[in-house]
């Protein structure tokens, strides 16, 4: 059975969605003080500031915030133009889970960030636009198609 047309739209706004979420702005962030900006961070900046520091950092962040959810998304569009990978969607679904921690660390980044005195950190729409891609990715992987009574036999 083939996914409702809601749900294959959904997986495909998606790979246009994501891209746009990994150079949005996730966090404006610097110090509390008059006349000093704050700097933009996105996923993409952020890797490139990783890079430079610490490379397996960065390769550990580009693997939940870029290549497991593209991944997923790609291989759900190819099940549902009826390629059969029913046994790799529970690896679809644990793709979109890695996503998730990168929301848990954006969000206790800025738990942490606001505790210290002279800084200040404001949640960008990227984070939101983020997190509304990876919710609805895993929407997506956890679409069940009906069986009718003589599919169960």
């Amino acid at each position: 059975m083939t996914a409702p047309r809601w749900i294959v739209a959904l997986n495909l706004s998606l790979i246009v969605l994501f891209p746009i979420a990994w150079f949005a702005p996730l966090l404006r962030a610097g110090l509390n003080l008059p006349l000093l900006g704050l700097k933009e961070v996105s996923v993409i900046s952020g890797l490139g500031a990783l890079w430079g520091e610490d490379i397996l950092l960065a390769l550990v962040v580009a693997i939940f915030a870029i290549l497991s959810p593209a991944v997923k998304v790609i291989g759900m569009a190819l099940m549902h133009s009826g390629i059969s990978w029913g046994l790799l969607k529970p690896l679809f679904g644990f793709l979109g889970r890695l996503a998730m921690a990168d929301i848990f660390l954006m969000a206790l980044y800025v738990v942490i960030i606001k505790g210290v005195a002279m800084t200040r950190v404001e949640v960008g729409w990227g984070l939101y636009l983020f997190t509304f891609c990876v919710l609805a990715s895993l929407l997506v992987s956890m679409w069940k198609p009906r069986q009718t009574v003589s599919e169960r036999r």
